[in-house]
């Protein structure tokens, strides 16, 4: 998969934040596919691990078929931690190893579900908004918890869901992804509005589980991994 990287990573927290001020003018929230339109979907999770005395990010794409969600291909990549851990730029410190990942791909996903915030962060630029820039795709970003905004509880039933509001702004929904079980905080990356990313969101959850598939399986991918790394295995 071919990237064109927008800027450096190797930089400090205010150039960081200056970064996203200036990307998020890039950032659209209209709709460039539909349900009917996918035929493939990515899921994307990140871990750490120290090793030798150095930090390492983990990253893992699992791209599947839509809509039977069947796996396609599997991409890990790590790379050295080189940006310090600063609340609202965790993309600085994830996306180095996700992009590694994402240049091994064979396969090019219709769109990319991600384990992290979407627009629904302060400056409107979580890393499902940042790395959907970079990969000009529509992204979505799937969070277990929330970043900023205030909701009413969504039913305790499947699919219900309440809008996530920011200063006056829908950011993104909280969604009841698996019934008496806390809810999933779902805001669009890039290219797909609130309601289309909850509407992929729901259509990719399997068998109950609180994750949709595509995240459940990097998770349980990536976690894997780790374990193996540091078992020297």
């Amino acid at each position: 998969m071919q990237i064109t990287e927008l800027h450096a990573w190797d930089v400090s927290p205010a150039e960081a934040r200056a970064i996203q001020a200036d990307l998020a003018s890039q950032v659209s929230l209209q709709d460039v596919i539909s349900l009917p339109e996918i035929t493939t979907v990515a899921g994307v999770d990140n871990t750490y691990l120290t090793r030798n005395g150095e930090a390492m990010a983990g990253a893992v794409i699992v791209v599947l078929s839509y809509p039977d969600l069947e796996i396609i291909e599997t991409v890990i990549a790590w790379r050295l931690v080189t940006f310090p851990y600063v609340p609202g730029l965790l993309s600085f410190r994830e996306a180095p190893a996700v992009l590694a990942a994402c240049a091994e791909l064979r396969t090019e996903p219709a769109l990319f579900l991600f384990d992290g915030q979407g627009y629904a962060h302060p400056r409107r630029f979580g890393l499902a908004t940042h790395l959907g820039v970079i990969l000009d795709r529509p992204s979505i970003g799937c969070a277990k918890s929330r970043l900023v905004g205030h909701s009413e509880e969504p039913e305790r039933v499947f699919g219900a869901h309440t809008p996530l509001v920011d200063h006056g702004e829908v950011v993104g929904a909280v969604v009841r992804t698996r019934p008496r079980h806390k809810p999933l905080f779902v805001s669009p990356g890039h290219k797909l509005s609130v309601d289309t990313a909850v509407a992929i969101t729901l259509a990719c959850c399997r068998n109950g589980a609180f994750l949709p598939e595509p995240t459940r399986l990097a998770h349980e991918i990536i976690t894997g991994e780790r374990k193996r790394v540091l078992a020297g295995v």
